[in-house]
């Protein structure tokens, strides 16, 4: 090594010295990441669950730890207050609920971003000392229906698999799951293991394409629900063709006959798929040894989605390929902490420690080892009923944390009209202005990410550390402190007395050592003398235990169960069903994920994808603006004309809220229809009517400052250089400058004005001191502009005329919408690569630097390849 070389050794880890270890708190994969106050983002390469790759949500990180629109006060009916007039209110209101209508006439909704020393303290404040089990998670919105599969097949709610079964599997099965977009990470490993070993086959089953459809060797396209009879159909042919391993059957499980003698009775056919797709489909699993089937919200949000995680359960325990290397079934979760959520009892319906509210036995060790004065005697109202009873006022005092379900629940329109008729509603959060936050009587300041300390667990039983890094910013208190003072002004202080979250973790750690002899999973005694604040990211119950692949189930037989599952019957009905899902840049309500502009220039507006056949049908276009309806609600959403949806089936993802559009909240459209089983709402097939939305007039806006979201359609995202927007009316103004400087937050400046009577086109710019701060068009049709090129002008000195033209000359080329959101790089850039010859995702990367960051983006560099016959457009 020359002293050059060790010079830049030394900085390099003395620089990484100054990071911060902590983990990513968005999807369930819980990656390490290395974070400074500085905004410093880098992948952990020591840590197990990525070794050092990130997403372009957790590369963009450093963007979202900003005080812009942050909660930093308590706040009482809008106006700032002090923590203990806050805390004293609240006490006030929940004790007199209490006293008035019974333990039952409160609850709590909580949330799978809160850490596991937060969840914890909330379970114990709401089961053993209020005494009701009124606390339900957004992880009911996500995984409840893998919970209750599991719980039916294994006795116990155990997730057999792990990271590395994806590299050493034969064959990985994805059902459901657009792992490439979803958990980006993963994908990534799966595509190294692919490449390393060809011999590795995909299989993709998902009624649309997707992004993770470009590394299947099979595309199984599915009909909505099509799954059990896909998986019934093989385990009828597992069986048929002598594939079931006998003796694991004969020591290790229960049920065999009548679960094999109902997939008999079943159709294949109704999955959607033809003879030759099945018979590809069960060949392939059949001849595979190492088989990974990896599930998530396609199977879960489903009204038959216990159903469909046990159908799938069956086939691996018929068959032995459970808890062995490469084998078996494994949920992945969308949240960074909902398997420890499960695991400390966060849904209604559970206790701590994976122990069951139905059993007394449980409930008495609990209650004893809390010295609670009560305990919860049965399980609590899931995240719909619970909302329902705030709708019938059964409700009388409510508790929000770290969540947002005015726009993430089923029904949502209807959900934030029953938050407004409890009588008192509290809401923490981190940000000022949320939908559900917008309802409440009472704000509470919380950390966020990088302010606090915890752990989580992630998809593989790992827990992890999150650390802080930076200061908790104005009165911002973390989530469990929040709760424990509120537990102590109830009269409870002894119990919550908690010096920090250190001390949580540890009675946590105890609490499992004294349920012990229940013979449950999750035994976390290799944490009983742990280092906590240099915590290593460690598996429970060790690094090395593996989950059935010699029995020892948690049913009281010792025995696993396969269940005889009936696929429901096909639906055929006029009209339209709406399938709803995720971006790959953004994260839920975009609270966080939102403020960063590098993600937002991805996909920065509300979208439905259709198929062209409907498009034609329905006289669209591409840009035009399609509005959907049903009973529940109705939105508003960009058309997205594409044969990645099958006819007669949209897909709009769920991230936008009331805050960043009108007529952009996708739940408003969904039922509160639920799987009786797990009460997880379903979220994949919706009935709606679709029609072209006759807009007067479309808009695009770029500004400095914060645009207004308002009239029939809006859309506003963070841009490189301040906001955008897009607009549309049903009836043009009166006067085109007021509107811009309405929206655009506008009053004294300087404008000019340019319009196109013969197009109907009026193209405003405002200036303040010879500096553009904000640009609007406006146009009968949708508006064609070079919209990355309009906004990088923002903030600079560029001429009226050049700034209206809204394209860049021919010395700066427009790069177009961006495709890397790492690195910026834009789909004009890419295909005049491609047309200069890039023929590969490793060329193009070469070429452009797309690509090469997270690698988030590489399915749809190799999508544009295939299509680069396209001719470059204008974005």
């Amino acid at each position: 090594m020359t002293g050059r070389q060790d010079l830049n050794q030394t900085l390099t880890q003395a620089a990484t010295a100054a990071l911060t270890r902590t983990t990513c708190p968005y999807c369930g994969v819980g990656c390490g990441v290395l974070a400074g106050a500085d905004g410093t983002i880098k992948g952990d390469p020591e840590h197990p669950a990525n070794f050092g790759r990130l997403c372009s949500k957790g590369a963009a990180l450093g963007q979202t730890i900003d005080l812009e629109g942050r909660l930093l006060s308590p706040r009482i009916k809008g106006q700032d207050a002090t923590w203990d007039e806050t805390l004293d209110l609240m006490a006030d209101k929940f004790s007199t609920a209490i006293r008035d209508h019974g333990p039952d006439s409160v609850a709590f909704y909580i949330s799978g971003q809160l850490l596991t020393e937060d969840y914890y303290v909330a379970n114990k404040l709401m089961k053993g000392f209020i005494g009701a089990a009124n606390i339900d998670t957004n992880s009911r919105l996500c995984m409840a229906s893998s919970v209750a599969g599991h719980k039916r097949a294994f006795g116990s709610d155990t997730v057999p698999g792990t990271y590395a079964d994806l590299e050493e599997a034969d064959l990985v099965v994805l059902v459901g799951s657009n792992l490439a977009w979803c958990h980006p990470v993963l994908h990534q490993r799966i595509v190294a293991a692919k490449a390393a070993r060809p011999g590795l086959k995909v299989v993709n089953i998902d009624p649309r394409k997707t992004a993770t459809t470009a590394l299947a060797d099979l595309h199984l396209r599915i009909v909505p629900d099509g799954d059990v009879a896909l998986f019934n159909g093989l385990l009828a042919h597992l069986a048929d063709s002598g594939q079931l391993d006998d003796d694991y059957l004969a020591k290790h499980i229960t049920g065999r006959r009548p679960a094999v003698t109902q997939a008999r009775l079943g159709d294949p056919l109704e999955s959607g798929l033809t003879e030759a797709e099945l018979a590809q489909f069960y060949q392939l699993w059949a001849g595979s040894q190492k088989v990974v089937t990896v599930y998530s919200q396609g199977v879960n949000q489903s009204q038959c989605g216990t159903d469909k995680v046990n159908a799938i359960l069956n086939c691996h325990l018929a068959t032995g390929r459970i808890g062995k290397p490469g084998c078996g079934p494994f949920s992945v979760t969308g949240q960074p902490n909902a398997m420890g959520g499960r695991e400390v009892g966060g849904l209604s319906n559970m206790l701590a420690n994976h122990l069951d509210i139905e059993n007394p036995d449980h409930r008495a060790s609990v209650q004893s080892f809390w010295q609670s004065p009560t305990i919860c005697a049965q399980p609590g109202l899931k995240a719909v009923d619970l909302f329902q009873a705030c709708a019938s006022g059964k409700i009388k005092a409510l508790w929000v944390m770290s969540t947002n379900p005015a726009v993430s629940l089923p029904d949502a329109d209807g959900v934030a009209a029953a938050i407004a008729k409890v009588p008192f509603v509290a809401v923490s959060d981190i940000m000022a202005r949320t939908d559900t936050g917008d309802l409440a009587d009472v704000l509470l300041p919380a950390t966020g990410w990088g302010e606090k300390d915890g752990t989580v667990t992630n998809s593989e039983r790992r827990i992890s550390r999150q650390r802080a890094f930076l200061a908790a910013p104005g009165a911002a208190r973390p989530d469990w402190k929040i709760i424990c003072d509120l537990a102590a002004r109830m009269g409870w202080g002894a119990a919550f007395d908690y010096a920090s979250p250190a001390e949580v973790f540890a009675e946590y750690v105890a609490l499992s050592a004294a349920t012990a002899d229940f013979g449950r999973d999750l035994d976390l005694s290799i944490f009983a003398d742990v280092d906590y604040a240099n915590l290593l990211p460690t598996q429970w119950p060790q690094n090395s235990k593996r989950f059935f692949a010699d029995g020892g189930f948690f049913h009281p037989n010792g025995k696993g169960r396969m269940l005889p599952i009936t696929a429901p019957v096909p639906i055929r009905r006029a009209g339209f069903n709406l399938n709803t899902g995720r971006n790959r840049d953004q994260w839920h309500t975009m609270t966080r994920s939102g403020k960063a502009p590098r993600l937002g220039a991805h996909l920065a507006e509300p979208y439905v994808e259709i198929h062209p056949q409907d498009a034609q049908a329905l006289s669209l276009s591409e840009g035009d603006l399609l509005a959907l309806d049903n009973r529940f609600g109705g939105a508003i959403l960009r058309a997205l004309i594409t044969d990645r949806s099958a006819p007669g089936q949209l897909f709009a993802p769920m991230h936008w809220t009331r805050q960043q559009s009108t007529g952009g909240c996708i739940n408003a459209l969904t039922a509160p229809v639920v799987d009786p089983v797990s009460g997880q709402p379903a979220s994949k097939r919706i009935p709606v009517a679709a029609k072209r939305f006759d807009a007067a007039w479309f808009g695009f806006a770029a500004a400095r400052a914060p645009i207004r979201p308002m009239g029939a359609y809006s859309a506003v995202a963070r841009s490189l250089t301040g906001w955008q927007g897009e607009f549309a009316g049903a009836e043009p103004p009166d006067n085109w400058q007021a509107l811009a400087q309405d929206l655009l937050g506008l009053a004294a400046c300087e404008v000019t004005e340019m319009q196109d009577p013969n197009q109907g086109q009026t193209r405003l710019a405002f200036y303040q001191d010879g500096t553009l701060v904000g640009l609007f068009f406006a146009s009968p049709a949708p508006v064609s502009l070079a919209r990355a090129f309009a906004i990088s002008l923002i903030g600079t000195q560029t001429p009226p005329l050049a700034a209206l033209a809204g394209r860049s000359g021919a010395d700066q080329p427009d790069p177009g919408t961006t495709v890397c959101a790492c690195l910026n790089v834009g789909i004009n850039t890419l295909r005049a690569a491609i047309a200069a010859g890039a023929a590969t995702v490793e060329t193009l990367g070469l070429a452009t630097c797309a690509g090469t960051s997270c690698g988030s983006c590489k399915p749809e560099l190799a999508s544009l390849i295939t299509q680069h016959s396209i001719p470059m457009a204008a974005e």
